[in-house]
């Protein structure tokens, strides 16, 4: 089976390819990245191929899906605040690159698993999170997403092509950007601390998220390439595992081994208060999945991101964590 990423050179990207090199059922896989938001770096020790492109490119995304079996699609412009200070830049890389990878797809009659994100429900306030919700987009990434998503929902039913939408949640753990201001809340609380700065907390910090680690993630997808597993629904991806940022300062300063002094700011337009998913689609759809725990992901991020900066140390006297702004969900 050859499989292409889209996006496989950011952080889900690169954890999925390496979780697919290591399937006996793949003997191919290729990463379609811009390098806009990934590294290449994130994946010079793997047996992957990397063609450096954009989903926009009608003709390249022909040429590629026309040789493999199955599509990850995980390239997306990722981040609320990027999307607010530009909405245009956001719908295309998320819903116009989005249709064009599923023409391409349908042509083919090639396999699609996609990304779409928890963000589309929005300020529907109920929890957990199910996926026959109404979806209320507060931000124009939300929108973008949701636009994505009913795309791939659309085609299945109308050209039958096979589809899988997956909502992430907060996707974490290690090769997730830092040092850049769309940074996500594990890896910018995880090198705040490191160098000994505040968390910055927008608003009060009883907000919750729902964080799935991204080994488990890249589990799913692989599964779902395999399998070839489809669904005419939405389906979650993530396990109902809610935490209050307060509460996961509180684990990652016991893991780190000193206090954390925590600076708080206004709460950010477009963001959600609560967030927790009802995982019973996803574990019907991937019994054989075994998430990781929170405590257990956080200890093998965080381990990461102290290797870094021993690295860095090493190298300039100076802890600087030099990771990639790479591609993240949620």
């Amino acid at each position: 089976m050859r499989v292409l990423v889209t996006g496989g050179a950011g952080f889900i990207g690169a954890n999925t390819c390496r979780e697919l090199v290591d399937r006996p059922e793949i003997g191919q896989v290729i990463a379609l990245d811009d390098l806009s938001t990934g590294f290449a770096a994130n994946l010079d020790d793997l047996p992957v191929r990397l063609v450096t492109g954009s989903i926009l490119d009608r003709a390249l995304l022909a040429e590629l899906i026309d040789g493999v079996d199955a599509v990850i699609h995980l390239a997306a412009r990722p981040s609320v605040p990027r999307s607010l200070a530009d909405p245009v830049a956001s719908h295309e890389a998320n819903a116009t690159g989005t249709l064009y990878l599923l023409e391409a797809c349908r042509r083919a009659g090639t396999y699609l698993v996609a990304a779409s994100s928890s963000s589309v429900y929005g300020s529907v306030a109920e929890l957990p999170k199910h996926e026959d919700l109404a979806t209320r987009p507060m931000s124009p990434y939300a929108a973008s997403k949701l636009a994505a998503e009913a795309q791939v929902l659309a085609y299945h039913s109308a050209f039958g092509v096979p589809t899988l939408a997956l909502r992430f949640f907060n996707v974490y753990g290690p090769m997730q950007s830092v040092g850049h201001a769309y940074a996500a809340v594990i890896p910018a609380f995880v090198d705040a601390a490191l160098r000994g700065e505040p968390l910055t907390v927008h608003g009060d910090g009883a907000q919750s998220r729902d964080f799935t680690y991204v080994g488990t993630v890249a589990q799913v997808l692989a599964d779902a390439v395999v399998h070839r597993i489809t669904s005419t629904v939405p389906v979650n991806l993530a396990y109902g595992n809610r935490v209050s940022l307060l509460t996961l300062i509180g684990k990652l300063a016991t893991l780190i081994g000193h206090p954390v002094e925590v600076e708080h700011t206004p709460a950010r337009i477009g963001d959600v208060r609560e967030s927790q998913a009802d995982s019973t689609r996803l574990t019907a759809l991937f019994p054989e999945v075994r998430p990781v725990p929170l405590d257990d992901g956080l200890a093998q991020t965080v381990r990461w991101y102290q290797g870094l900066f021993r690295y860095a140390e090493d190298a300039t006297s100076e802890p600087v964590a030099e990771t990639e702004p790479a591609h993240a969900v949620g």
